[in-house]
C-alpha cells in the first residue's frame, strides 16, 4: 500500500499547487485573461497529472500493488469531485469549450484561447508527471518508467466501435452537463463525478474512456498500435459528434448555426383560457336573442 499512499499524496500536492496558481493568476491577471487562459491552464494541468497517475495505478496496481479496480474507481470518483469543486468554472475539455461556443456563451477568440490553454496545460501536466515518475519513489513508478517507452494503443476493439464508444460517452456526459448546468454545485459536482466514473467503468476496457480530446491526445497519440488518423477519428471526431448530438437533442437546435428548432415546438407565452372564451360566447348569445325579440315585437294597437 506504500505506492498507493505516495500516489494519493501526489494528488493532494497537485491540487494544492494548482489552487495556488489559480489564486495568484486571479490576483495578477484581468478577469478575461484569467477566465480563458490561466483558469483553463491550471485545470488542464490538474486533470492531466491526476489522470496519468491514476491510469498508472489502473494498469500496474492489480498485479504490482495488490489492489483491485474498486480502489481505482473510488479514487476516480473522489478526484473528479475535487476537480469539479476546485476548477472554478474551467472545463479542461475542448468539447465543453466548443459546446459553449455553439451555445453563444463565448466568442471565437475566447474559445480559441481556451483551447490553446488546455493544450498547454495538458502538455505541462504530462511533463510534470513524467518528471515525478523519474524519481521512482515506489516500485510502481519504477515499473512505469520501464514500460513507458513501449506504451501500446488503448483501443481494444474495431475503429468504428471505438469511435462509437467515445461518441456515446461524450453524448451522455454532455447531456448530463447540459441538464445540470443551472443546478447548484452541491448537486452538479457529485452527479458529474458519478457519470464519469460509470462511463469509465463501462467503456474503459474498449478505449480507455477519455471522451476528452486534449487528454487523449497527450496520453495516447504517441503510443504504437494505431495511426494518428485512427486516434483522431476515435478521440476527436467521436467526442465532437457526441457533443453535437447531445446539444441537438437537448436544445433542438444549435444557436450558433441556426435558430430554428428542429425537434420541439415553441409554445406561446400568452394563452387565453378556454373557459373564459366559452363563457363570453355563451353570454353573448342570449343578449343577441333578447335584442332580436325586442326588435321583432310590434306594439299592440
Amino acid at each position: 500500500m506504500t505506492g498507493l499512499n505516495v500516489s494519493i499524496a501526489f494528488f493532494f500536492l497537485v491540487v494544492g499547487l494548482c489552487q495556488v496558481l489559480r489564486r495568484l493568476s486571479k490576483w495578477l491577471l484581468s478577469p478575461g485573461a484569467y477566465g480563458c487562459l490561466a483558469r483553463e491552464l491550471a485545470g488542464s494541468l490538474q486533470l492531466c497529472t491526476s489522470c496519468l497517475e491514476l491510469r498508472m495505478l489502473v494498469e500496474i496496481g492489480p498485479w504490482g500493488g495488490g489492489f483491485g479496480p474498486d480502489v481505482a474507481l473510488t479514487l476516480l470518483f473522489l478526484l473528479f469531485a475535487v476537480h469539479g469543486a476546485s476548477f472554478d468554472g474551467a472545463s479542461a475539455n475542448p468539447t465543453v469549450s466548443l459546446q459553449e461556443f455553439l451555445l453563444l456563451q463565448s466568442g471565437l477568440a475566447t474559445t480559441a484561447a481556451k483551447l490553446v490553454a488546455q493544450g498547454a496545460g495538458m502538455g505541462t501536466g504530462w511533463a510534470v508527471t513524467k518528471f515525478f515518475w523519474s524519481w521512482e519513489l515506489t516500485h510502481l513508478h519504477f515499473i512505469q518508467n520501464l514500460i513507458a517507452a513501449d506504451c501500446s494503443s488503448p483501443i481494444h476493439t474495431s475503429l468504428q466501435h471505438a469511435a462509437l464508444v467515445e461518441g456515446t460517452c461524450s453524448f451522455l456526459f454532455h447531456l448530463v452537463l447540459l441538464k445540470l448546468q443551472q443546478s447548484p454545485p452541491m448537486y452538479r459536482v457529485p452527479a458529474l463525478a458519478a457519470t464519469v466514473t460509470f462511463l469509465t467503468y463501462t467503456a474503459g476496457p474498449f478505449t480507455g474512456a477519455f471522451f476528452n480530446p486534449a487528454l487523449a491526445m497527450v496520453t495516447t497519440f504517441h503510443c504504437s498500435g494505431s495511426s494518428f488518423w485512427d486516434y483522431t477519428r476515435v478521440y476527436w471526431l467521436g467526442p465532437l459528434a457526441g457533443m453535437v448530438t447531445a446539444l441537438l437533442l437537448y436544445q433542438g437546435n444549435i444557436p450558433r448555426l441556426f435558430q430554428k428548432n428542429l425537434f420541439y415546438r415553441q409554445k406561446s407565452k400568452y394563452k387565453i383560457p378556454k373557459a373564459r372564451v366559452v363563457a363570453q360566447v355563451e353570454g353573448e348569445e342570449p343578449r343577441q336573442k333578447k335584442k332580436g325579440k325586442t326588435s321583432n315585437t310590434e306594439p299592440h294597437a
